[in-house]
């Protein structure tokens, strides 16, 4: 079998991409991933085979301020979130969907797997009819999907529990769409049609998921809402493994005994530029505490970059192997980032989520709805909330029961079973049935 794996160029969207490739290579797959060059090494060191995308498509977003420099001056908010959403992820569609062509001519994939945000594969999906391999969605967030409790997606905002609510909700949907989502669809449809491609019957949210033959949620049904009559096009996987990147354990490691609980705080690899949004609050909240001990990943980034206080009950790492390490956890303090979620719910480890970037609101209000965690709005938190926070994810027996309930639920599915079952439905519904002779 051969696959085509595209991905946004930002590492939180590629890693899940290489997770699900090496399970599929693991079953004697060859596995071609496009993405920008810049990460060639991380496709290459999971065993995969690599093409960069093509022109403009071949983004480094860790040089985000030197490629867009104009964005700095946009206020939070609307605006900036208008701005990442056209430029990030609206206008490299032509040649996206230009390198999709050359390697389902040059590859011939049995299938094109896409992270959900890759919107190259619309005019493949959307466009005239022809040959093609089937296209296969793969989530890295939550499912972005019409509420039936009429809530714009990405604020956040909890499932409405009566009919004020919901008019509240109805009203904060009509200014987000004059304001964002109108102009954004706007310029996603006309995006297409330059390339000749009918605009698609939903919008930019919608198209992460409908505009796939077949589209994989990598989580349990219980941590996402309700959405009415789900699209039968649509499939729980359960959680990704971690990366099989080996990671040498650092020196401290040993110290992580068992004798007092260990919280773990990270802010991903992607929103990981300022610390002061929950990685130093969180040390100044826990330093020199007796009764547990804190671990902390920078991402990648130099761990001299945190505020980390001399205090033997703190340590400090670039990277662990959180394979290891996430199981044994009393708890995680994150921003949100789905995939160190997703890992810890599937341990049964009750979470706090701090963030309200990229999709870090509707995260957090996930974690707080299922009630396997604590969401703390403000960014950064105080340290007296994180404190009381920790306190009560340590105390409160309930939200570690809750989260072993999902726990349980993702236990009973299996993730490398269930995703090369969907793969190979997809691959026989592609081939043309076989007549006997």
């Amino acid at each position: 079998m051969k696959l085509l794996l595209a991905s946004t160029p930002i590492t939180g969207h590629l890693i899940p991409l290489l997770n699900l490739a090496g399970i599929t290579m693991a079953q004697g797959a060859e596995v071609l991933v496009t993405t920008s060059s810049v990460l060639a090494p991380r496709v290459k060191a999971a065993g995969a085979r690599f093409a960069p995308l093509q022109g403009k498509a071949d983004m480094d977003f860790t040089r985000v301020e030197e490629l867009f420099p104009e964005r700095a001056s946009l206020p939070a908010g609307p605006a900036q979130i208008r701005f990442d959403m056209e430029r990030i992820f609206i206008d490299p569609i032509p040649e996206q969907a230009a390198t999709l062509d050359t390697l389902i001519a040059d590859f011939g994939p049995d299938a094109i797997i896409t992270d959900s945000m890759f919107f190259g594969r619309l005019p493949l999906f959307y466009g005239e009819p022809r040959p093609r391999p089937p296209i296969i969605g793969l989530g890295i967030t939550f499912m972005m999907l019409p509420r039936l409790d009429g809530a714009p997606i990405g604020l956040g905002l909890p499932p409405a529990r009566n009919a004020d609510e919901r008019d509240q909700y109805a009203a904060i949907a009509r200014d987000v769409d004059a304001a964002l989502l109108g102009p954004v669809n706007a310029n996603l449809f006309a995006t297409l049609a330059g390339m000749g491609v009918t605009p698609p019957p939903c919008g930019y949210f919608e198209a992460s998921v409908l505009g796939n033959d077949m589209f994989m949620q990598p989580t349990v049904p219980s941590f996402e809402y309700d959405f009415g009559d789900p699209p039968t096009d649509v499939r729980f996987v359960g959680a990704l493994p971690p990366s099989s990147r080996r990671f040498e354990q650092p020196d401290w490691w040993d110290r992580l005994d068992g004798s007092r609980p260990i919280i773990l705080v990270s802010q991903g690899t992607v929103a990981n530029r300022d610390f002061d949004e929950l990685v130093n609050p969180t040390i100044e909240a826990l330093a020199g505490r007796d009764d547990l001990h804190l671990v902390v990943t920078t991402g990648g980034r130099p761990v001299e970059s945190v505020r980390a206080e001399a205090s033997d009950n703190i340590f400090v790492a670039s990277y662990v192997d959180f394979a290891e390490l996430i199981p044994r956890l009393a708890g995680v303090v994150t921003n949100g980032g789905y995939g160190t979620v997703s890992l810890a719910l599937q341990a049964g480890v009750p979470i706090i989520a701090v963030g309200r970037s990229e999709d870090k609101a509707e995260v957090g209000a996930r974690v707080a709805w299922s009630g396997v965690g604590i969401e703390l709005p403000a960014v950064p938190p105080a340290v007296d909330d994180l404190r009381d926070a920790v306190d009560r994810l340590l105390g409160e027996p309930s939200l570690r029961a809750r989260a072993q309930e999902l726990a349980s639920e993702f236990r009973k599915i299996d993730t490398p079973r269930e995703i090369m079952a969907v793969i190979t439905e997809m691959t026989s519904r592609a081939r043309p049935p076989q007549t006997s002779e």
